[in-house]
């Protein structure tokens, strides 16, 4: 079965046909597109890897339409679906480390890690309903317990949530600028004001800001080489966004700050090809070195929390001053507007607010809200990231302009929803084979980590396939400078 130039063995190509329309140009070719295998590569009844499948085909689509500028030829395309899915799996099972022996074996998740994730759960409240409270960061995880008056212990934190009714605790931990959300099943989120206005807008917000003259994409042998892409963003999302863009060749420089905390597994799994510096943009000769950058850059990622960056001088209206024909890409948890439009989020509370918990919980017959073995909004928002940004790089090209590209994690929940349930998930594997794994490798020796073996990009393109150029880089180890 084909849907706009894809050929896919089980005939489902919904999300890439949806991806399509957003990217508004000529048909594909016949089969330039192949998606094989399916799902479930987990125990869940989402579409997981269909999914992130559909959304690496048309980030390759994206590619190829840069592609073709540079040479007037267009490459097939091919991602297995199994493949996708493990995408998933960054920051845990698909990165391996060589110990003393030689042997390379699976990296242990920290103790602070595995503290998070008892704590970031369903817990029921005091109206029946139930709210997940989120603490990835410790100053996020301190406002929740404030607010719960508990400790942090998962004990006390579900005693603390039975306090509250579910409402007025999700908007409580709002307002002290934490995260959490409430879990709807998916037509409460619908008919939710916020659920409605997101439902009403494409799944990738593509903008024209304002005109400028076309700018030729700059020479060189990948489909973004030469693009230069400041990426300030942390874990998953936004680093996956940038990531992207460096798998195509683009000159991709994450700025972060000394003080700002991270997760080391997820920072060593969305860095592979890119470069990194200090820059704090609330000391002034920083900012200014920052506003330098900015003047030269093609792609902005800006993945904090919404206003932060416009608060210190760096929204998107004063990036575009800066920088006509730039392209801003905004990476957060509910995206471009609606009521909920300010708030802060994660993968787990876009899970919970638009009804992939209940879902989950439901379908593995847990008896209560359940989140999903992984953390595939964060994915596939990045994924989506790098095509928006892509697509708009190539409409730069042709007709100029500056643009801003809008993803978001709930978006991404919604689309993830939209491709159907499976009927059959409980002989699931809940990983690849060593042999698949193997074959989709690629080793990464003398990084701050060790000598690393990881998932490499999935994406299979026959001219130029997606590849990680350089050594995965210590975070603030290079010049806040670009390339030559």
């Amino acid at each position: 079965m084909s849907d706009e130039g894809t050929t896919h063995a089980m005939g489902r190509t919904a999300a890439f046909a949806e991806l399509m329309e957003i990217r508004a140009a000529k048909p594909l070719k016949q089969g330039e597109v192949t998606i094989t295998g399916e799902d479930p590569l987990f125990q869940s009844p989402f579409r997981i890897g269909e999914t992130s499948a559909d959304a690496l085909a048309a980030r390759a689509v994206a590619a190829n339409d840069l592609w073709e500028l540079r040479t007037g030829r267009r490459q097939s395309i091919s991602v297995d679906v199994r493949a996708a899915a493990a995408t998933s799996l960054a920051g845990g099972d698909m990165t391996l480390r060589r110990d003393a022996l030689g042997k390379y074996q699976p990296i242990p998740s920290s103790p602070e890690f595995r503290h998070m994730i008892s704590l970031t759960q369903p817990w029921r409240a005091a109206d029946g309903r139930w709210v997940l409270p989120h603490t990835n960061l410790p100053h996020l995880e301190r406002r929740v317990l404030d607010v719960l008056g508990c400790e942090s212990t998962p004990e006390s934190v579900a005693e603390g949530v039975s306090r509250w009714n579910s409402d007025e605790l999700e908007d409580a931990i709002a307002t002290a600028h934490a995260c959490a959300g409430k879990i709807r099943t998916p037509e409460e989120w619908l008919a939710h004001p916020h659920g409605a206005y997101l439902a009403s807008r494409p799944v990738v917000e593509i903008t024209k800001l304002a005109d400028s003259a076309p700018q030729p994409l700059p020479g060189g042998n990948q489909p973004a080489s030469g693009i230069r892409v400041l990426d300030l963003t942390r874990i998953l999302a936004g680093p996956t966004a940038g990531l992207g863009m460096a798998e195509h060749g683009a000159d991709v420089l994450m700025v972060t700050a000394p003080s700002l905390p991270q997760v080391p597994a997820f920072v060593r799994d969305t860095s592979h090809g890119k470069r990194s510096c200090f820059l704090d943009f609330t000391r002034a000769d920083e900012a200014r070195r920052l506003r330098e950058l900015v003047r030269d850059a093609d792609v902005f990622i800006d993945g904090y929390r919404p206003g932060r960056l416009q608060a210190h001088g760096f929204g998107v209206d004063e990036l575009t001053t800066l920088r006509p024909g730039l392209v801003h890409v905004s990476v957060n948890c509910f995206g471009s507007g609606g009521p909920f439009a300010e708030r802060a989020g994660w993968d787990q509370v876009a899970q919970a607010v638009t009804g992939i918990c209940h879902t989950q919980g439901m379908a593995v017959g847990a008896g209560q809200p359940k989140l999903t073995p992984v953390f595939m909004c964060d994915f596939i928002t990045g994924f989506l990231g790098t095509f928006g940004a892509m697509i708009a790089l190539a409409r730069r090209a042709r007709e100029g302009g500056t643009y801003r590209v809008q993803v978001s994690l709930c978006q991404s929940a919604m689309l993830l929803q939209r491709q159907g349930l499976l009927a059959r998930f409980d002989h699931a594997p809940g990983r690849l084979t060593p042999r698949e794994f193997e074959a989709l490798s690629v080793r990464d020796d003398g990084t701050c980590w060790g000598d690393l073996k990881s998932l490499g990009p999935v994406v299979r393109m026959s001219e130029t396939p997606p590849r990680w150029f350089g050594t995965t880089p210590e975070l603030g180890s290079g010049r806040a400078a670009w390339l030559d």
